[in-house]
């Protein structure tokens, strides 16, 4: 059974629940925001699922709720803002809205992060660039680690995931992808909807399949197109931990089983004016043209062809005019949360049963 809630109740009650945990008040309104943003765009793996995992883990300290968010080693196209163990979602907001700014004036900008969090849908933050009319590559290296390099057996690389985002004069381009062919937030929601996992996901050490989401944790991921998915992710990883300073390979901590030790995740956003090279208005146009092309060549069942960005936002539309889609276990979960923390739950005791 699934309940739909409006946005703007579940913002409320993810900023109030991260309010009652003595987070202040601006970052938990940033981070709640963002939270329901990937829950409204079906991102649900980085939604409010996350929630109750964010906050025992500030009641363990493994989160500064009071961090001093500083920028460091600025030029004018590039900075690297220390994130003093903050909540990711702050962090990344300000390095995002911080290359945007340096980019609307120098052209591009690239900035990274240092002692952040996880910060949730990277899709998020490349598509807030597009939304300034800017191009927007973002990455990062996730919080756990899952996979051993290619040809290797020690699981030292994570999801580490890529979202690219291109303005158009309709809906952008939204690439949002992690490098492994599954992420941990995906598993996640498999497992607590009681669904199988497909098989190419999540392999034992034998390398046989495992399709139990619940035994995810007992084997290794996959990465995307093999030798080539494992490259990427290492690279990732060097762009957006290694270049900033942050955590990368065996330094990484798995922040599901360690919720104290600060996690000093790394994450890179590249954000460019279209107008480099040619005029803006042609840009646009162009970009609109040519991906219309692809959607118009149409699928095996006479539909226009899906490109990245635009599920998310049919979805978006959907979830902004007819609520969000909550589980019946994660309402329960959220409806339980608040009621430990003395907050308000919008959620009946149908919806949570």
């Amino acid at each position: 059974m699934t309940t739909r809630q409006a946005p703007a109740a579940l913002i409320e009650l993810a900023s109030a629940i991260l309010r009652a945990s003595e987070v202040l008040p601006k970052h938990a309104d940033i981070t709640a925001s963002r939270l329901v943003d990937a829950d409204v765009r079906g991102r649900s793996g980085h939604g409010l699922i996350r929630l109750r995992p964010y906050v025992d883990r500030i009641r363990s300290g493994g989160i500064n709720i009071r961090p001093d968010i500083a920028v460091l080693h600025e030029t004018s196209v590039s900075a690297q803002v220390d994130g003093d163990n903050g909540l990711g979602q702050v962090v990344m907001t300000k390095a995002t809205e911080l290359a945007i700014a340096k980019a609307s004036t120098s052209g591009l900008a690239w900035v990274g992060t240092v002692h952040s969090n996880h910060a949730g849908a990277a899709g998020l933050y490349a598509e807030q660039a597009a939304d300034a009319g800017l191009v927007g590559l973002y990455f990062a290296v996730a919080n756990a680690n899952g996979m051993p390099p290619w040809g290797g057996t020690e699981p030292l690389l994570g999801t580490n995931p890529i979202a690219i985002a291109m303005p158009t004069n309709r809906t952008p381009f939204v690439l949002d992808i992690a490098t492994t062919a599954t992420s941990h937030g995906t598993i996640k929601v498999h497992a607590r909807d009681g669904r199988p996992l497909p098989e190419g996901w999540v392999v034992d050490r034998e390398g046989r399949p495992i399709t139990d989401a619940a035994r995810a944790g007992e084997g290794f991921l996959l990465p995307m197109g093999g030798y080539k998915g494992s490259g990427l992710t290492i690279a990732i990883g060097l762009l957006a931990g290694v270049l900033n300073g942050a955590a990368f390979g065996a330094d990484v901590v798995d922040h599901r089983r360690d919720q104290v030790t600060p996690t000093n995740t790394g994450q890179s956003i590249l954000v460019l004016r279209p107008d480099l090279f040619r005029p803006n208005a042609e840009v646009l146009a162009d970009l609109t043209r040519q991906l219309d092309a692809l959607r118009d060549t149409g699928g095996s069942d006479g539909r226009r062809v899906r490109l990245p960005g635009d599920e998310a936002a049919r979805v978006r539309a959907q979830n902004q005019s007819g609520g969000v889609p909550l589980s019946e276990s994660l309402a329960t979960e959220l409806h339980e949360l608040a009621g430990e923390l003395g907050v308000e739950s919008p959620f009946t005791k149908a919806e949570t049963r």
